[in-house]
């Protein structure tokens, strides 16, 4: 029979060897998490400066820096519907210090391109949801629509000669109006420009009549009153949008549309950093300054949990290649 002492030797043993091999597997994790960063850390945001995606990653980016106690720099590089930039992010290190603002564009993006150099899924991992928000369909103030069955009675007697702006082809902007166009059985014509922003003030000036744009870039010229909003894209209302309507309700029956956008990282990032991000992008979204800021402009932080976040980048990939089949959508 054995001693008690040659017993707790034993489970002594035991327990340290079970302590080596903890060490062993989660020891980098741990040692990642808690010493990133060490330096500066860049987002990059597909799309223009100005536009709805660039408003929502400085707005996060900032309190990011204060909360990483390094700085978060934003770098926009524009083109391809957002492909451009998320080709450049794939290439990068995998070690935290490059981020995507990624947006429902990159699950659209494997179905407008003929060939990507990179796999949206396998190449990047996803950190967390950042905000849903719904578009909103407006005009110039010149066409002369008050609602949305104005506007499609107006696009049925003018076959071709209502342009709609986007951020870009393959762009959110660009399959809601394509969708729009199908569901409503009439023409009008796609024009894409580099980002949200230079989109709008070709909608404000009167070079193109339509845009269903992003609620953060739509909203402040909806207030000021340069241009008209006819409806909201989601099922429900927008408080964002006082005695706006829903397409739904405004005849185009089924349209539902909201945008998302989503902090990801290059595959292979260390699962430590990546716990780290993913903590402090949920301390940014409850950050009571971020949350007011976000409902002003129409936008709800986060939706999606991050442990769900692979299956729902992977659902949004197949529902809109469906509707890339069915509208025709190309890219330009």
């Amino acid at each position: 029979m054995k001693s008690n002492y040659q017993i707790h030797h034993g489970l002594n043993h035991i327990l340290f060897a079970a302590l080596g091999i903890a060490l062993t597997v989660f020891g980098p994790a741990l040692h990642a998490q808690n010493t990133w960063p060490t330096k500066p850390v860049t987002l990059v945001v597909p799309f223009a400066t100005g536009g709805t995606t660039d408003i929502l990653a400085r707005a996060i980016g900032q309190k990011l820096t204060e909360n990483l106690k390094q700085p978060v720099i934003i770098e926009n590089k524009a083109g391809a519907g957002g492909t451009l930039a998320a080709g450049v992010v794939a290439k990068m290190p995998p070690d935290g210090y490059t981020l995507l603002m990624s947006t429902i564009a990159h699950t659209m993006a494997p179905n407008l391109y003929k060939s990507l150099n990179y796999d949206f899924e396998k190449d990047f991992d996803p950190i967390g949801m950042v905000a849903t928000t719904p578009n909103v369909l407006i005009v110039n103030n010149n066409l002369p629509v008050k609602s949305v069955a104005d506007l499609i009675a107006f696009i049925k007697s003018h076959p071709g000669e209502i342009n709609y702006g986007s951020a870009g082809s393959g762009s959110t902007e660009h399959l809601a109006g394509e969708l729009f166009g199908m569901m409503i059985g009439g023409k009008i014509s796609h024009v894409p420009y580099k980002g949200g922003a230079p989109m709008m003030t070709d909608l404000m000036g009167g070079q193109i009549q339509m845009a269903i744009e992003t609620s953060p870039s739509a909203h402040p010229q909806v207030v000021a009153g340069k241009v008209r909003a006819l409806a909201v894209t989601t099922m429900e209302k927008s408080s964002a949008y006082a005695g706006v309507p829903t397409l739904n309700e405004s005849g185009v029956k089924g349209y539902d549309f909201i945008t998302w956008f989503a902090l990801m990282v290059p595959h292979g990032t260390p699962a430590g950093v990546e716990a780290r991000l993913t903590k402090e992008l949920g301390a940014v979204l409850n950050d009571p300054s971020i949350v007011k800021n976000f409902d002003e402009q129409g936008v709800t932080p986060g939706g999606v949990k991050p442990a769900q976040m692979s299956a729902f980048i992977k659902n949004e990939t197949q529902k809109w290649a469906k509707v890339v089949q069915d509208s025709g959508a190309r890219v330009d």
